[in-house]
C-alpha cells in the first residue's frame, strides 16, 4: 500500500471517531440557512421558498445517499453494488447533460463515452499506481468527484460548440470553401470552447490554499485528522479534478465538433439556426 493509502486509511478512521456532530449541531448549522432567509426577506429577494428548498433537498438526497453508501463503504461489502452505482453514476451524468446542452447532436451517447473514459483514465492512474486501495470507499468517492466535476465543464464545452456552429457558420463555411478540411476550418472554434471550459478549473487550482481552502481538506481537518496527511489527500483530490475535467472536455469536444459535420465536409444546420 502507497503512503498516501496508508495515511488515506489512518485519516478514515480518525474522521469517524471524531467526526459525528449529532443531531444537535446539524440543527444548529440549520441556523445559517435562517439568516439566508431573512436577508432575502429583508432586501425582498423573494428567495425565501428556493432557499428553504434546497435546504431541504440537500438534506434529504444526502441523508439517502449517508444510507445507501453503507452498502459500499464497508472493507467487506462486494465490488458489485460499487459498480452498479458507478454505472447509476455515469447514466445520471449524462442524462443531465443532455437536458443542459439540449440541441447537441448525440449529446447523450457522447456525454456517456466522456465520462466513462475520464474515469478509466483517472480512477485507472490512482488505482493503478496504488495512490488508493482498490475497494469500495474509495471507488465510489473519488469516481462521485470525477463525474461531478466534471459536468459542469461537460456542458459548458458543449453549448460553446453549438453556439460557435451556428453564430460562426458563414466564418466555418468561408474556410471550407478555401478547400479546408471540417477539421481544420471548426479547429479554432473547438480550441477556444476548450480553453473556456478548462481556464476555471485552472484558475481555482493555481488558487487553492491561498484564495480558498478546499472542502476535502477543511473537513478531514475538522474530523480532526493532522493537517499535513489532510493537504496529501487534497492534492491528489485536486490532481484528479483537473486531470478529468481535462480528459471529459476533450472528449467530448472531439466527439460534437465530428457530428456538427457531414460524411461530405459540410456543416450541418441545428434548431437553433
Amino acid at each position: 500500500m502507497s503512503a498516501v493509502a496508508e495515511a488515506g486509511g489512518s485519516m478514515l478512521a480518525s474522521a469517524a471517531a471524531r467526526a459525528d456532530i449529532g443531531l444537535d449541531g446539524l440543527a444548529a448549522s440549520g441556523v445559517l440557512i435562517l439568516v439566508a432567509v431573512l436577508i432575502s426577506l429583508w432586501r425582498k429577494l423573494d428567495l425565501e421558498r428556493s432557499l428553504l428548498w434546497a435546504a431541504t433537498r440537500a438534506l434529504v438526497q444526502l441523508l439517502i445517499v449517508g444510507w445507501a453508501l453503507q452498502l459500499v463503504v464497508g472493507p467487506d461489502d462486494p465490488l458489485f453494488w460499487s459498480g452498479l452505482w458507478l454505472v447509476f453514476m455515469l447514466l445520471f451524468a449524462a442524462w443531465t447533460t443532455s437536458q443542459r446542452a439540449a440541441g447537441v447532436p448525440h449529446v447523450l451517447a457522447l456525454s456517456l463515452l466522456a465520462y466513462a473514459l475520464s474515469g478509466l483514465v483517472t480512477l485507472g492512474v490512482l488505482f493503478g499506481f496504488q495512490v488508493y486501495e482498490f475497494e469500495g470507499r474509495t471507488i465510489v468517492p473519488l469516481a462521485g468527484i470525477v463525474v461531478g466535476n466534471s459536468l459542469a465543464a461537460t456542458v459548458l464545452v458543449s453549448r460553446q460548440l453549438l453556439v460557435a456552429a451556428t453564430e460562426q457558420r458563414d466564418v466555418i463555411e468561408g474556410r471550407l470553401a478555401l478547400g479546408l478540411s471540417a477539421a481544420d476550418a471548426f479547429q479554432p472554434h473547438l480550441r477556444q470552447a476548450l480553453r473556456t471550459a478548462l481556464v476555471p478549473q485552472i484558475e481555482t487550482t493555481k488558487a487553492v490554499g491561498i484564495v480558498a481552502l478546499p472542502g476535502a481538506m477543511v473537513g478531514l481537518i475538522l474530523a480532526g485528522v493532522d493537517p499535513a496527511d489532510a493537504v496529501k489527500v487534497q492534492i491528489s483530490v485536486m490532481y484528479l479534478v483537473l486531470g478529468s475535467v481535462a480528459t471529459t472536455t476533450t472528449v467530448m469536444s472531439i466527439g460534437i465538433s465530428r457530428e456538427l459535420f457531414s460524411p461530405a465536409q459540410q456543416l450541418r444546420r441545428f434548431r437553433s439556426d
